[in-house]
């Protein structure tokens, strides 16, 4: 099978972890014969320093061009220091997400059994916590209007969502449910928010149409508490953009590390696949990075986006095996003996020809 990958590496450790996944990605394909082309591209902080535009039209006619797109990361400090940079890494990401319809962020949260005790949390509150977030990613606050008045001295961005919006993540969500154990929360602030109403009612009126998904509805803060209180009493929850990055990013320590999550990020005719961390400047060139997010990212690349579900099963199988035997990067040595991201990337790959 021919597959063609846009490689986005981005920013700070983005290009050292994408390295890895290519190399794990190329031993499968080598193992399993496919043949894979990868197309390179710039983005982020890289892309403004190279033609001043954080998400050039060139790098959006690799994805366009592309079957799939690996994504690494995007930041850089120089620019968060500097409230008033008029071009920001970030609006690139922003520009890409909604350029190619990636409406859809898919962010599981699941336990390694020989990390357990690397967990923020009490093992027994953790074990067996597999769940899966579907963040809306082109709408609400960071997509609504914004700006300044009384003379700078107030500042206001705007929540905005349109039912259909709503309704296209929503039946993500409940076909993602009918593989799972169906069960779908939608988590809002009905409360007190117009537009967590329209998600309500609308996620309301689709249950019919989905009869057999028993359906919740939760606050946001409550989701917020009982995530560190009972992470797996949930499985398919569904929300809107700001509170999916919010609690995306709280839930993604349960499993001991932010270096170990993958994403997805999908919409009509594209998908994009990252780890959920930053750019993590400070790390960048001294190969201690974690790249397994970046590596379980691509095995959700062939299992979502080619349907190559037993290519995808053998990098979580040789992930686990790294994580078991103790070959990882400083982050989760615990003091002990820890490896660069190259080592842990070749190990992966020694691994997968070995199966």
């Amino acid at each position: 099978m021919k597959l063609n990958i846009a490689l986005l590496a981005g920013d700070g450790i983005g290009p050292e972890v994408v390295d890895q996944a290519v190399k794990v990605s190329d031993a499968i394909a080598e193992k399993f014969g496919h043949q894979i082309n990868w197309s390179s591209a710039l983005t982020g902080a890289a892309a403004i320093d190279a033609v001043g535009e954080p998400y050039p039209d060139e790098t959006h006619q690799v994805c366009l061009d592309a079957d799939a797109i690996l994504f690494g990361a995007i930041g850089h400090p120089r620019f968060d220091n500097d409230p008033s940079a008029k071009v920001r890494p970030e609006q690139g990401l922003l520009k890409m997400r909604q350029k190619l319809g990636l409406f859809a962020n898919v962010r599981p949260t699941f336990t390694f059994p020989s990390l357990l005790d690397k967990s923020p949390l009490k093992k027994e509150r953790i074990e067996g916590t597999d769940l899966v977030f579907l963040r809306e990613l082109t709408g609400g606050i960071y997509f609504g209007e914004r700006g300044r008045k009384d003379d700078g001295n107030t500042a206001f961005d705007t929540c905005t969502y349109t039912r259909e919006e709503v309704k296209r993540i929503a039946k993500k969500g409940f076909e993602l449910a009918m593989t799972r154990s169906k069960r779908l929360c939608c988590v809002d602030k009905a409360n007190v928010l117009e537009s967590s109403r329209l998600w309500r009612e609308t996620v309301q009126a689709m249950e019919k149409d989905y009869p057999e998904v028993e359906v919740a509805y939760e606050f946001v803060d409550a989701v917020a508490m009982r995530l560190v209180q009972w992470p797996n009493s949930y499985d398919v929850l569904i929300t809107e953009n700001l509170f999916g990055d919010i609690l995306t990013d709280e839930a993604s320590v349960i499993s001991g590390s932010m270096g170990l999550m993958p994403s997805a990020s999908v919409g009509t005719d594209n998908a994009l696949y990252e780890p959920i961390h930053g750019s993590y400047p400070q790390a960048t060139g001294l190969n201690i990075a974690n790249p397994l997010a970046t590596v379980l990212s691509a095995a959700m690349m062939f299992e979502m986006s080619f349907n190559l579900s037993e290519e995808g099963a053998l990098i979580r199988k040789v992930v686990d095996a790294a994580l078991t035997n103790g070959f990882v990067t400083e982050d989760l040595a615990d003091g002990g003996k820890s490896y660069g991201t190259n080592e842990v990337g070749d190990y992966l790959v020694k691994l997968i020809k070995e199966a």
